[in-house]
Formats: structure tokens, C-alpha cells, sequence
């Protein structure tokens, strides 16, 4: 696991930057915390195209099954799966964190309509870039395409790294606290994205995140070219991450103009 810390230490300052982003500071209102999710939600979906490139790139998902990679991987990105895709609300209800997501935005009062309409497009067969441009905040279009060239490389070691280190832990208490602070004032219309949050600091940050080092390492093995290409896949991530936030900080700051 040397090679696993080294890479932590090479992005930890990227890290840093967005754990400590002024975005959050920034949600003092429902209105607030509306905007943040309307341009969020594109990152929780593009999560989810994330692991399911990883599972399809590691495991079996066709017809005749044949046994593909080591039992292990296969093990480890098929737990994180069953956890993402199909997880219990806080009623018990199944669903993927996606859904919970929806679920919670429309509690808060968010407009559904931009992942709503980037989700009938797909569904209608077009591109995801096509798919983007009429639904999706600008930022929020450039964070995905910038996911989906991690993607479209092919290469899983380069998907695991981005997708442990750019994704899966970086939601910081201050988060947690704003939330609960707004739940205090707005208990109906926080309890879902509340339960997300919460939930995705158990199960993501704690036990997915453990499983995804141990996938990322797997991967990697002990060639120097996949180590240092995931390095930089993550560094370019996290960049990625930062001109989103900054985005979705500039909107929170300009609607708070407009209305002053």
C-alpha cells in the first residue's frame, strides 16, 4: 500500500482546495442550497457512469458468462455497486443514491427539469456531450465531459483512481453542519438530503472508500506507468472538481446580488 500513500501525498494539496472550497461557507439559505444541487445532481450521475464503467470493464455483464479478472476485483466493485445502485432511504424504500438525490432535490424545492431533460435525451439515444448542452449548468456539462474522457481512455486503473480519490470522501463536515443547521428551520424539506448526506459519509466515505483503495492498488499492481497515470488522471480530476465548485459558487453569489 506504499503506492497507494504516495499517491495520496501527491494530491493532497487538490484535496485540501476543495475540502475547504468557500462554496460550502456559501449555504446559508434553502434558495442557497437549491443551486448547489441543481448543478451537483450531474456529478452524482456521472458517479454512477463511473462505477458502471468499472464494473463492466471488470467483471462479466454479457451473455454467456465467461469469469473476467481476478475474483477479487470483481468482488470489490460489485459490493460498491449493490450499495451505490440499490441502497434503503430513510424509510427503507430501495433505491440508487441517484434517486435519492431527485428525491431529495425535490423536497428542497430544486428545479428538476435540466437532469430531467439530460435524462430523456439519453434515454432518447442522444450523446451524453449532445445531452448536456440544453440541460445541464455550463459548469456542470464541463465537469461530466471532462469524467467521461477518464472513461473513454479504456483503461480501469485510470477509472478506479478517479473514482476513489476524486469522488468517493471528499465531503467535508462543514457540509454536514450547514444541513443540519437548515434542518432545524426546515425539517421537511432537509430530511432527505440530510439522510443522503449522512449516509454517503457512512457508507461512501468510510467503507466504499476503503474498498475502492484496495481496487485502485489491485489495478495498479506494481507497474510504474499505471501508478503515475492515475496520478495525474486524479490530479486533473480534482481540478475538474475546483472550476465546479467555483462555478456553482459564482451562481450562489450572483443570485444573492440580483435579489438584494
Amino acid at each position: 500500500m506504499q503506492r497507494l500513500e504516495l499517491l495520496k501525498e501527491r494530491v493532497q494539496s487538490h484535496r485540501e482546495v476543495l475540502i475547504n472550497h468557500p462554496v460550502y461557507s456559501s449555504l446559508r439559505s434553502l434558495n442557497d442550497l437549491s443551486i448547489f444541487m441543481e448543478h451537483h445532481v450531474f456529478a452524482v450521475w456521472d458517479f454512477m457512469s463511473l462505477l458502471k464503467s468499472l464494473q463492466s470493464s471488470l467483471t462479466c455483464t454479457v451473455v454467456p458468462w465467461v469469469p473476467v479478472g481476478s475474483a477479487s476485483t470483481r468482488y470489490l466493485i460489485n459490493e460498491i455497486v449493490v450499495g451505490e445502485e440499490s441502497d434503503v432511504d430513510q424509510n427503507g424504500q430501495r433505491m440508487s443514491h441517484f434517486e435519492m438525490y431527485i428525491k431529495a432535490m425535490r423536497e428542497v424545492g430544486c428545479d428538476t427539469s435540466g437532469i430531467g431533460n439530460f435524462l430523456a435525451s439519453l434515454q432518447s439515444g442522444n450523446s451524453v456531450s449532445a445531452s448536456l448542452d440544453n440541460s445541464a449548468p455550463v459548469g456542470a456539462a464541463e465537469f461530466v465531459r471532462d469524467t467521461f474522457q477518464f472513461i473513454e481512455q479504456g483503461k480501469p486503473h485510470i477509472v478506479a483512481a478517479v473514482f476513489t480519490f476524486g469522488r468517493e470522501d471528499l465531503i467535508p463536515d462543514m457540509f454536514l453542519s450547514l444541513i443540519n443547521e437548515m434542518s432545524k428551520e426546515f425539517p421537511s424539506k432537509t430530511e432527505t438530503i440530510r439522510y443522503y448526506v449522512e449516509r454517503h459519509i457512512e457508507i461512501d466515505g468510510d467503507h466504499h472508500s476503503k474498498l475502492a483503495y484496495e481496487m485502485t492498488a489491485e489495478l495498479c499492481g506494481e507497474d510504474d506507468v499505471k501508478w503515475e497515470e492515475a496520478t495525474q488522471a486524479v490530479e486533473k480530476a480534482l481540478v475538474s472538481r475546483k472550476m465546479l465548485w467555483d462555478k456553482v459558487y459564482d451562481s450562489i453569489l450572483q443570485h444573492e446580488l440580483i435579489i438584494k
